[in-house]
């Protein structure tokens, strides 16, 4: 089942759908009536929807493995109000954490199993997220932005970043972004954040991504692996772009978190019943 719902952050509505795990009865009892829960955070002027229903496609099957799903659209993308960017990553950061408050507050979510899914900047935003909430326990990152201002730069263009700062205000694509937008994605340094994040991570990434280097991948990794808790596992997807376009990417994309998550819970309970 899903479920088209609103989430208020201030004054801006923040327009979200829900998905209900669907797992067997026997299933649930075995989790004593708790489901795990994955919020999806889409990436830079994009949508809860996703290029080619990336999101979509991806909540329902997560929700089928027996997952509560919830995406949202941030301030000024898709159907939420607010303008995008207005108060830079900060305010993504606060949007996220109040999407979390409400998810949370479901009855029979497992506080204990919170993931956030972050794509291209979402993933920054997610990374960013966890290291200041406590409660995101998984990060499951897709193509994720390593360094914010460099990355969204090459992707806007110098003109758009001149015209900003010059006029106060650039037209990207539909989007106005001002100084403020470009100022905070320079103020917070993703990479930086990592020790301050305990959880386990999966990360993702396409081989043929040619707007985020494949590259960060593996750097993220190696700096998720210098932490004193958490694991960190990578999954590159052969020929994929970086928005997993193709069927095959993302039937590979979805198998291959899916799998992750399964096999990070057994991993969990495997460890929890170990003693020397």
């Amino acid at each position: 089942m899903e479920r088209a719902i609103t989430i208020q952050h201030g004054t801006i509505e923040l327009k979200a759908t829900l998905h209900y795990p669907t797992i067997p009865p026997q299933d649930a009892e075995k989790q004593g009536g708790q489901c795990p829960l994955i919020v999806i955070c889409h990436g830079f002027i994009g949508s809860r929807i996703g290029v080619d229903r990336l999101f979509v496609n991806a909540s329902r099957k997560f929700a089928a493995a027996g997952y509560m799903v919830l995406r949202f659209d941030y301030a000024g993308c898709g159907e939420s109000t607010g303008e995008y960017g207005e108060h830079g990553l900060d305010s993504m950061i606060e949007q996220t954490r109040v999407v979390l408050d409400y998810a949370l507050d479901i009855d029979y979510v497992d506080i204990n199993r919170v993931a956030l899914l972050g794509h291209s900047l979402g993933g920054a935003v997610a990374l960013l997220t966890a290291a200041q909430d406590r409660r995101v326990k998984t990060l499951l990152l897709w193509s994720a932005v390593a360094h914010p201002f460099n990355d969204l730069l090459r992707i806007v263009g110098q003109k758009t970043y001149d015209d900003a700062v010059r006029y106060g205000e650039a037209d990207y694509m539909g989007y106005p972004l001002r100084p403020a937008f470009f100022e905070s994605l320079s103020a917070h340094q993703p990479f930086a954040q990592i020790r301050k994040f305990a959880g386990d991570v999966f990360l993702a990434h396409g081989t043929s991504d040619s707007v985020i280097p494949a590259d960060y991948c593996s750097l993220y990794q190696k700096l998720f692996w210098m932490r004193s808790a958490g694991q960190c596992d990578i999954e590159l997807i052969f020929q994929a772009d970086h928005t997993f376009s193709s069927g095959d990417s993302k039937r590979d994309l979805y198998d291959k978190t899916l799998q992750w998550l399964e096999y990070n819970e057994k991993r969990k309970r495997d460890w929890h019943n170990w003693e020397i």
